[in-house]
């Protein structure tokens, strides 16, 4: 029995605890079922059986509800036709393709998060508001990377969520997914509705077929199905903390595998996109390489594990923090590092400003260095 089944029998005791007693009354006095029916519409508005119906789910999901927003594109896609089975004649015809997803309102400003692969390559962006108000919407930057976009709406008096503290998640606290797959499709613009909790924080993915890399992920159980992608994981303070990206599923449909990326990375990547319209490359100044074997031994190396810097640029960062050919890296703002994917996802993340924490070994010795990340021009 799964925790779904356990608080399914939960509520279905509490609701027969609460009504049996007005039943039991009604046949004991004789109560014909419309007079029955009166009596238990007049127990249910009672404000002691509303209260218990309204918890810190169904308010956090209120107030976040307004401003989750469906959004719907038209990508252009060029496909090639073949003119003759003969002589291989083809020419390029483009088709318009829809696509549909979900975002959020974070500003009085319009301003609305979603994530890239809905809208990377849209011609036409239509937003539609749980008011069923419906604006044309335009991209204001790309962050593929991380799998963020922002997009802005004009209008007036528009709903918008704040935003969390995804540093300050616990596993196993409430989580709730919001969504508005639904778009044109029917006439409710309502969003959907699940909750779960935080199964786990911190998850890290290899890079999928698209360029994207998916680090410090939430696990959440609560149904995150297609369409649902860019839309809010909220807490029960209706704070968004995350936002909500892929699953894992053989049949498509959730099986409680279900991952959002952490509103701080959201915070960073949306900064930069509204302030720079895209995301600032980073100068480093230094090249690194694995450590196998032979180097080991020349090096004396107890171990296999960290990277070896080959290559310093003059007057770089990387040189001004005093970083040197020879050194090997174990430690990037606390990360620990193997081989060079460890020390590209380590860095993944930075962005132009922030300080960066290195804990290198130099002549046996262990050394800490701190570098100052830049924009690369």
């Amino acid at each position: 029995m799964n925790r779904n089944h356990v608080i399914l029998i939960l509520l279905l005791t509490v609701i027969v605890l609460i009504f049996y007693p007005v039943l039991k009354n009604n046949k004991e006095v004789g109560l014909d079922d419309e007079s029955a029916h009166l009596e238990l519409e007049k127990f249910k508005k009672t404000e002691e059986v509303f209260s218990s119906r309204r918890n810190a789910i169904t308010i956090a999901a209120g107030i976040v509800e307004p401003a989750v927003v469906s959004v719907n594109v038209i990508k252009t896609q060029i496909v090639k036709r073949r003119h003759s089975l003969f002589f291989g004649f083809y020419d390029e015809v483009p088709y318009s393709i829809q696509g549909i997803g979900s975002g959020v309102i974070f500003s009085k400003d319009g301003f609305i998060i979603t994530n890239a692969h809905v809208v990377e390559g849209a011609t036409e962006i239509k937003v539609i508001l749980t008011d069923t108000r419906q604006f044309d919407a335009k991209v204001i930057g790309i962050d593929t990377g991380h799998d963020i976009a922002v997009i802005k709406i004009e209008g007036a008096n528009l709903p918008f969520a704040l935003f969390g503290d995804s540093d300050e998640l616990i596993i196993g606290e409430w989580a709730i997914a919001l969504g508005n797959p639904y778009g044109f499709l029917i006439k409710d613009s309502k969003p959907s509705v699940s909750v779960g909790v935080i199964s786990a924080i911190n998850r890290d993915f290899a890079e999928n077929k698209d360029g994207k890399i998916y680090r410090h992920m939430v696990q959440t159980d609560a149904a995150i199905n297609q369409g649902n992608s860019g839309g809010p994981l909220v807490n029960v303070y209706g704070e968004i903390i995350g936002i909500n990206t892929f699953i894992f599923s053989e049949s498509g449909g959730s099986i409680g595998l279900g991952f959002a990326i952490p509103v701080n990375a959201v915070k960073k990547s949306t900064r930069e996109l509204i302030e720079f319209g895209k995301i600032r490359q980073i100068w480093f100044g230094f090249k690194v390489q694995e450590i196998n074997p032979l180097i080991a031994s020349h090096l004396k190396l107890k171990s296999l594990d960290g990277v070896l810097v080959n290559y310093i640029q003059r007057n770089s960062p990387a040189a001004k923090a005093g970083l040197q050919e020879g050194d090997i890296i174990n430690e990037i703002n606390k990360n620990m590092i193997k081989d060079t994917r460890d020390a590209e996802l380590a860095v993944f993340d930075i962005s132009v400003g922030d300080s960066i924490d290195f804990v290198i070994i130099r002549d046996g010795k262990e050394q800490k260095l701190n570098l100052k990340a830049v924009e690369f021009k």
